[in-house]
This record gives C-alpha cells, structure tokens and sequence, in this order.
C-alpha cells in the first residue's frame, strides 16, 4: 500500500457534520420503527466513540510516522461519525416516545475492552477492530441505512461509508504485517521485556474483554441485525470475511489467532460442536451460529492465493454488491 497516497486521501476527504442539511423532514414511521431506529443510532454513537479510542491506541503503537498521521485521522473521523450518529438519533427522534440512552452492554463493555487492548498485542487489537469495522461496514450501518430508507441517513451513510473504506484498508494492511515473521520477531523480543505483574494485568483484561463481550455483540450487533435484515445474509458475508483473513495463512504464527481457530474447529467438530459448540459460541463473543464456519474450500483456496489488499478490496466492494 501506498501509505502517503493514503495519507493524502485521509485529510484530503475530511467533512463536517454541518455539511449535512439537517432542515430535511424525515419520512413518517411507525412507533416501533421509531424506538428502534432512534436507538439504533444511538448506539452507533457509542460504538463509533469506542472505535476512536481503539484507533488512538494504534496510533500511540506503530512507528511509522505516516502511519501515526493515518491513525490519527482516523481518530478524527469516528468522533465525527459518533457525532453524526447522536443526531442522527435525535434527527429521528420525532415523537420521543422514549428516554434514549445507549445499550447498558455496551456502557459495560467499552471500559474492559479499552483496557484489554492497552495490555494486549497489537496483531488482537487489530483483530476486534478489523471484526469491528467489517460488521459495522459491510452490515449494521448499511442495513440500519436501507431500514430507514430515508434521504438524510442516505446522506450521512454515504460520507461515513467513505471513511469507513479507508479504515478497512488500513485493516487489511495491518494484518498483513501482523501476520509476517517481522513482527513475529518483534513480539519475541518484547515478551522478553514484560513483568509477571504486567502478563498479568493483561490476562485480567482478556478474561473481562470476553465476559462482557457476548452481551454487546448480541444486543449492539447481532440482534439489531435481526430487526434490519432477518435473512442475516450481510452478517454472515462478513463473519465469513473475518474467518477467511484469520485463515489466510495455512499456519498461524500469533497465539490469538491459533486460539480463533481452536474455537471455530471445536463448533464444527461432529463431537465437541455437540457437546461445547454453544460454551466455544459464548468464548468466541459471537455465538455458535456465527463461530461455525461461514466459507467452503474453494473460497479458503482463493484466499490464499489473494493478496492482502486484493482481499480489502473485495471487501469493500461487497458493499455496493450485497
């Protein structure tokens, strides 16, 4: 990847949430779509809110200087998309039937996960926010957009979507690097340089980070998808692009991914899917349905012949096809 040419389009493509037209008239809804749509972005706000944070941490870790830049824009643009989230909700919040407040899994979530991220390896941050960002992208916020079928989330999804391309990219990038013998090397030497207290802490995070993370994903993600599109076909194209990057090495170098991997062979293992596939689900964040495996061979196959930006690339033109 050419990283100054993305550099270039990160702060080339800023915009403000001002640039919106907010004096539009939103399309007459029923009460149920109301509530549900109004708390939809209410809590995108949050998890937008979590996404910079998330990205501050990678900016704070890599070296590369064009690197920082990219990560700080991308800091800038997930705090104007939570901002254009919370008004979208209020742009919505027609009737107020309700008090909206963001997902109490979500309240809980977000402190154990900032925190799991600070103590854990760059290649498992990487991993949730590129899970993060493929939900999100390809999924929730296009589904949540046809949902409401309005010109003003039409208006504001079309510049986030913009963004959210550039993040993916990066994604794509990073876990190329996460994944290669440079980095294994590095983590080598940086393992020697932790103290027992600090493996520690760190084992402390993870272990939070799991146990909060199944009831977000189901209450922020899953079953919002249910509600915007019940055929799950967009949820299962990007679980499918997650298991796929954490395939497309025949061997895993990175302990975390080795770990994804046990979980995802135990669900669909014949024996241990029967016995534990509901217990690997609810370690895994995501439930056994979306734990199994979403691809057949031939599609790992092509994977692996793929390169790393290729792969972004169909990514994010399941965008404009799905």
């Amino acid at each position: 990847m050419d990283l100054e040419r993305m550099l270039e389009n990160c702060r080339r493509d800023q915009w403000r949430v001002g640039d919106l037209d907010w004096s539009r008239k939103p399309r007459s809804m029923s009460r149920e779509d109301e509530i549900a749509i109004v708390q939809l972005f209410t809590d995108m706000s949050g998890i937008e809110r979590l996404a910079g944070a998330l990205f501050r941490e990678q900016e704070r870790r890599v070296e590369d200087p064009t690197l920082k830049a990219i990560f700080r824009t991308f800091v800038v643009d997930e705090v104007r998309h939570a901002h254009a989230a919370q008004m979208l909700a209020d742009f919505y919040d027609v009737h107020h039937y309700q008090m909206y407040r963001q997902s109490p899994s979500l309240t809980a979530f977000a402190p154990h996960f900032v925190d799991a991220i600070h103590y854990l390896s760059d290649d498992v941050a990487n991993a949730y926010i590129v899970a993060g960002e493929l939900i999100l992208d390809i999924a929730l916020l296009r589904s949540i957009n046809d949902y409401v079928h309005d010109d003003m989330s039409q208006a504001a999804m079309t510049l986030i979507n913009r963004d959210e391309s550039r993040h993916i990219a990066i994604d794509y990038h990073m876990a190329e690097y996460y994944g290669s013998e440079a980095y294994e090397r590095r983590m080598a030497e940086r393992q020697t340089k932790l103290s027992l207290a600090e493996r520690a802490r760190g084992a402390k995070a993870f272990v939070h980070m799991l146990h909060y993370g199944h009831p977000f994903i189901r209450d922020v993600f899953l079953d919002p998808m249910n509600f915007v599109d019940p055929e799950g076909k967009r949820l299962r194209d990007a679980f499918k692009r997650m298991q796929l990057l954490g395939r497309k090495e025949e061997t895993s170098r990175r302990p975390f991914t080795r770990f994804l991997r046990l979980l995802q062979d135990g669900v669909d293992h014949p024996i241990t899917g029967r016995l534990l596939g509901d217990v690997f689900g609810r370690v895994g964040g995501v439930g056994k349905e979306f734990m199994a495996r979403q691809y057949d061979d031939a599609e790992l196959t092509r994977v692996r012949r793929m390169s790393y930006e290729d792969m972004a690339k169909e990514a994010l033109s399941a965008k404009e096809t799905n």
